[in-house]
């Protein structure tokens, strides 16, 4: 089975629907794996247009007149990509063949303990007299970052033709997987936001997605993952279908960016070491399941078990962290997501934000309620979005026009759906809670009220920051930027270069000034700590015994995961200037943690 082992130590996972949209025409040819997201056809077919007449290669325009419109551009964008990266990473390798200046620089981005470094390094004292040798050499060991994509899960709308509902296969998650399926990647689909069983049994209509006769699977499967009992039930789901799990994507459930799924009070620290110690078992019983479901089906069936990485990404800022993590846990990389918005060579991001994101305090980022979805979302405040938002509230205009209709998931008053961000949705609610407004309180209203318009729209949000950024002309009703960095964002204050951000990565230079920046695990610890009070306040409704249960819960797993880190940080050789603070901090999360009341039941 043939094995690429990456330049990199680190890859970029998605950010939003637009900010890694053309990532990898950016970064891949250095070595450097991101993740586009494929749930936004139109801003996909608005970049596919916009590269072809930058790289002057043929573009034809496909209208939603087009039969399977959707899953065509994804295929087609996702050509132009692969086609764009290799071009650009063949040029690049001549350009380092022939240029000592270029070979040095880039010789700067590699982790210190690359062996491809160090081959370089022994080429460069030999000073160019072996220059067919350093083609060669060049040839056979760099290899261009992967073009991931990522699917959200949830995002499988029902689509209809008139009032006619299409098939299943024509849902928005199932046409973005097959755009990607008939593309000319060989890469991964990561797909995020919790299992969707009938677009997981989907995946058996593409032969790419199974072992080929040499073990190599064309297009592999990752999913992000907040803990081992979600990854073995969604593994072994697939395995049954002779489907292998590639890699395991574990993202904090908080210190994240985008949409967060808070775990049960389950640390990271906790859960990687249980990935680490139970590895085997996850292979072994995917494996297993695996081969008897192609034995069933008549396929190829891989005697040994398939390749299968663990990686880890969420609030991640420093080089030893990084190497911490890499290093006591074994994971085979670290996602770095927030950081590379401020760095304009790798994401697609407009001035205004980059410079509000560069300007971002603790205070500035928050877990918001702003998600049509329902989920909290980590946000950003004093986004365009978030004025224009405001303004129509208080002009009684509350809610979006909704053109794109991603997100228009409930069927609370429209069988075709409807999205809770929309005016036509926030209408409805807001006459419905007026006709309550004598029976409530004037706090319970306003309450009610804000619960209902704080909703935005983030198909549209999302994706403006690209079209700003590349001139590209935005039609209909303003919505301004949404941003969704992690609340690491903090700790970065200054745009970057890539060349800089990854030196620092790897632990050649700081970008980060600030001083006083927590530890990744302090700081989840906290805002799972904030999580749970909040929790509690919250609840304006009749407190019931399965809440009561849940917040015992949540407070033991976190009381668990301090001790663990406690013996953790104790014993590990790394973080040693900073241990002592660290270790105090944990105690004093430990103390506030023990004074947290939890309500009893009222039994009346």
């Amino acid at each position: 089975m043939k094995t690429i082992k990456p330049l990199h130590t680190f890859h970029i996972p998605v950010m939003g629907l637009a900010y890694t949209i053309d990532s990898p025409i950016r970064v891949a040819k250095y070595g450097i794996s991101s993740v586009i997201s494929i749930m936004d056809d139109e801003l996909i077919e608005k970049m596919n247009a916009f590269y072809s007449k930058k790289f002057d290669l043929p573009y034809q325009e496909i209208t939603q007149k087009i039969h399977d419109y959707r899953a065509e551009r994804i295929t087609s964008y996702l050509n132009l990509v692969d086609k764009i990266v290799k071009e650009k990473f063949e040029n690049f390798k001549t350009e380092l063949s022939e240029s000592k200046l270029a070979l040095e620089n880039y010789m700067t981005m590699l982790p210190n303990k690359s062996e491809i470094k160090l081959g370089l390094q022994n080429f460069l004292e030999d000073g160019f007299a072996f220059k067919e040798n350093i083609k060669n050499y060049l040839e056979n060991n760099l290899y261009p970052g992967a073009i991931d994509v990522n699917i959200m899960t949830k995002l499988d709308k029902d689509n209809f033709n008139k009032d006619e509902q299409l098939p299943i296969a024509f849902n928005d998650a199932h046409a973005a997987l097959r755009g990607f399926a008939n593309s000319t990647l060989e890469s991964s689909v990561v797909l995020s936001a919790g299992m969707n069983p009938r677009l997981y049994s989907y995946f058996e209509n593409f032969t790419a997605f199974f072992p080929d006769l040499n073990n190599n699977l064309k297009k592999k499967i990752t999913l992000k993952v907040s803990d081992f009992r979600s990854a073995m039930i969604q593994g072994n789901f697939l395995a049954k279908k002779g489907l292998w799990v590639s890699e395991y994507r574990i993202e904090s459930g908080l210190n994240c960016g985008g949409h967060a799924f808070a775990t049960e009070g389950y640390l990271l620290g906790p859960i990687l070491e249980e990935f680490k110690q139970k590895k085997d078992q996850l292979i072994e019983s995917a494996h297993d399941l695996m081969v008897k479901a192609l034995g069933q089906k008549e396929m190829h069936v891989p005697e040994q078990p398939l390749d299968l990485k663990i990686t880890v990404q969420g609030g991640v800022g420093t080089a030893e962290e990084h190497d911490f993590l890499l290093d006591h846990y074994k994971v085979d990389a670290v996602g770095w997501g927030s950081p590379f918005l401020l760095v304009s060579e790798a994401t697609s991001v407009d001035k205004h934000t980059r410079a509000l994101l560069a300007g971002a305090k603790e205070e500035d980022l928050y877990l918001s309620h702003i998600s049509p979805l329902g989920i909290p979302f980590n946000t950003l405040r004093g986004t365009t979005n978030e004025k224009l938002k405001l303004k129509r509230i208080e002009e009684s205009k509350a809610g979006s026009s909704c053109p794109k209709r991603f997100l228009a998931l409930s069927k609370e008053y429209d069988v075709k759906g409807i999205c809770t961000s929309s005016k036509k949705y926030q209408d409805l609610k807001l006459e419905e809670l007026l006709q309550q407004k004598d029976v409530l309180s004037a706090e319970i209203f306003e309450k009610k009220k804000n619960s209902i318009t704080e909703k935005a729209c983030l198909c549209v949000g999302l994706a403006n920051a690209s079209y700003l950024e590349n001139n590209i002309k935005i039609k209909g009703q303003a919505q301004g930027v949404i941003i969704c960095p992690g609340p690491n964002m903090a700790y970065f204050d200054q745009e970057v270069s890539l060349s800089r951000m990854v030196q620092h990565i790897y632990g050649n230079v700081s970008v980060v000034t600030v001083t006083n920046r927590p530890n990744l695990f302090v700081k989840e610890l906290k805002m799972y700590l904030d999580y749970l009070k909040n929790e509690i306040t919250a609840v304006s409704d009749e407190i019931t015994a399965a809440q009561i249960k849940k917040w015992h819960s949540f407070l033991k797993n976190l009381m668990e995961g301090i001790a663990y880190y406690e013996n953790l940080f104790s014993v590990t050789p790394f973080f040693e200037s900073t241990k002592k603070e660290i270790l105090n901090q944990f105690n004093s999360y430990k103390t506030e943690l023990i004074e947290i009341e939890i309500p009893e039941l009222v039994l009346v």
